[in-house]
């Protein structure tokens, strides 16, 4: 009879790690929630605007891409479309970019954006501690290079992207990756792509010390402090701390931002968000660094709450923060 596992990690809903080093990341929360979590097969065909493709490049991380169905002004043959490349959220432990809640989300935005979204299969924690998720941030970003230089092919970028056009957007520990990729993209010829955009949504800033709204702003099923502490200790590298520059960008220990040229930012917070202090805090250095970085911010909204599917269509409030935030973003990519 086989012996069986022992749980020696665990966070409550989301995933547990036995001793023999496997992780089950099986669903077992609520089950009327459980929808939002489930896997959504891609389509070639355009259903409610919006073709899906899986791709495996040979030369980085798999990819979900999201192209918008053409108009009659898209027809002529030099009319390019914008890229997004997205980093998913989950504490760089969970979630994956096929989920349903990332579907709704982001072909709406492909779909009125009007632009190529491509999302990352980035391997999780704790089976890929960080910098992992980093090096599949970076590694999608030499990919889109790679076609850009016409050194590699893909039937939709190659033919309907716009390379010099190309935006970084990320949710929660993605927002993280969107300032981890930029700035290996400063670092390297990436000609003839151009990066003129970062949109980090909601990151997620820290310190090892709780900050006031840590302790003071009301916890949700999205993020607890429980569950943040869990997470990152899964997901740092062996005794990192919150104090990490890829959790606390703006720690003393971090390479400081004057050593990069970023693009314009776009950064998005929610006011009752747990991390509200310390992700103002790092927009506070940015700004004092000189980085061209504007402020958006959803009102009596928490972490994260455009991506509950459930949390929108129920309340009025919430859907309609929902809609000024993808505004402001689609505006923001137009003026890019």
């Amino acid at each position: 009879m086989a012996e069986e596992k022992g749980v020696v990690d665990e966070v409550s809903g989301w995933l547990r790690v036995y001793d023999d080093g496997s992780v089950d990341r099986t669903w077992v929360g609520p089950p009327e929630a459980k929808f939002m979590v489930d896997p959504v097969q891609p389509h070639e065909n355009f259903v409610d605007g919006v073709a899906v493709r899986d791709v495996d490049p040979l030369s980085g991380p798999s990819v979900r891409i999201y192209m918008p169905e053409p108009r009659s002004e898209d027809e002529s043959g030099d009319y390019k479309l914008p890229i997004v490349l997205h980093f998913h959220g989950g504490g760089f432990c969970i979630s994956q970019p096929d989920w349903f809640l990332y579907y709704t989300v982001y072909s709406k935005l492909a779909r009125l954006g009007r632009v190529i979204v491509v999302s990352v299969y980035l391997r999780l924690a704790p089976e890929n501690r960080l910098p992992a998720a980093i090096d599949d941030g970076y590694g999608a970003l030499l990919w889109l290079t790679s076609l850009a230089r016409t050194q590699t092919y893909d039937p939709w970028l190659s033919n309907k992207a716009d390379f010099k056009r190309v935006f970084l957007i990320g949710d929660s520990s993605g927002a993280n990756l969107v300032h981890e990729v930029a700035f290996q993209g400063d670092k390297t010829d990436l000609n003839p792509l151009k990066l003129v955009g970062l949109i980090p949504i909601h990151p997620g800033i820290a310190r090892s010390t709780r900050s006031k709204s840590e302790l003071e702003m009301p916890q949700t099923a999205f993020l607890t402090l429980d569950m943040v502490d869990q997470f990152l200790g899964l997901a740092l590298p062996i005794r990192g701390t919150k104090d990490d520059p890829i959790i606390c960008p703006m720690d003393r220990d971090a390479p400081p931002v004057s050593r990069v040229r970023l693009p314009p930012i776009m950064y998005c917070v929610a006011d009752k968000d747990l991390f509200i202090d310390t992700q103002m805090e790092w927009y506070e250095a940015l700004k004092k660094e000189g980085e061209s970085a504007e402020l958006y911010e959803s009102h009596n909204m928490s972490h994260s709450f455009y991506l509950n599917y459930l949390g929108v269509k129920l309340d009025d409030n919430a859907k309609i923060q929902f809609e000024k935030l993808f505004d402001k973003i689609i505006d923001f990519i137009k003026r890019h």
